[in-house]
């Protein structure tokens, strides 16, 4: 298994303040999946996407991205592991806002091992016209198109995706939707999903719901939608 989780705690504040945001999660994921993680506010999904994608330290359990362990490395180990395996998609899109589409993406490009073509990129994420770009010229949608840009261009192994619709309208979202399905098709990314919209579980190849800090029900999806059919978005 590609991502194995094994009952990953995790923890926040001491005495009156102490909270246990994730009580023991256990889950995988295959190669090439893409994967939704759902529940509501304050479950835990953001803190176990921190956690595998080590923005966040675990108290206790083990996390292993392609059979290496994350859960006790150093600082300096945790930057190499994001910089060789991530990528990362948020909902607020953390553009440099001095520099060009092309200029923003370059900043990943450069410090990749085997980068993607940056050109191949902008075509297909519809962004050749805009590459001259500042992001205060850009639509939400063109923002966020450049933010997956500037995440793959790494080539990375895995993709983390926290909200990455939730500032757009259903139009747009369902664009990035049907481009992420695009690109997990073309460079066979696996895609690890955070979000609030429903829908969006039915065009993935699993689902996983938590609850209070545990895996509730998790389920491989037989009867995928294809991303520019989804309803409610």
């Amino acid at each position: 298994m590609y991502l194995q989780v094994k009952d990953v705690k995790k923890s926040y504040g001491k005495d009156t303040s102490y909270i246990q945001v994730l009580k023991g999660i256990s889950t995988g994921l295959e190669q090439g999946q893409m994967c939704v993680i759902q529940g509501t506010s304050g479950s835990g999904k953001s803190t176990l996407l921190n956690c595998i994608g080590g923005l966040d330290t675990m108290d206790s359990g083990s996390i292993t991205v392609d059979g290496t362990e994350i859960f006790g490395m150093k600082p300096a180990q945790l930057s190499d592991y994001r910089r060789d395996n991530l990528g990362f998609i948020f909902q607020f899109y953390n553009l440099v806002p001095n520099l060009t589409v092309r200029e923003n993406i370059q900043i990943c490009q450069y410090i990749a091992e085997k980068p993607l073509d940056i050109d191949e990129l902008l075509e297909t994420l519809g962004l050749t016209e805009h590459q001259n770009k500042f992001p205060a010229q850009l639509s939400g949608g063109q923002q966020q198109r450049c933010a997956i840009a500037r995440a793959l261009v790494k080539n990375p192994k895995l993709l983390l995706c926290d909200e990455p619709t939730g500032a757009l309208d259903s139009k747009t979202s369902r664009d990035i939707l049907v481009l992420l399905e695009k690109i997990n098709e073309k460079y066979g990314t696996t895609m690890l999903i955070v979000t609030h919209n429903n829908s969006i579980k039915n065009m993935v190849h699993k689902v996983i719901i938590i609850k209070d800090g545990l895996v509730k029900k998790e389920y491989e999806n037989e009867a995928r939608v294809p991303a520019a059919e989804l309803e409610d978005l």
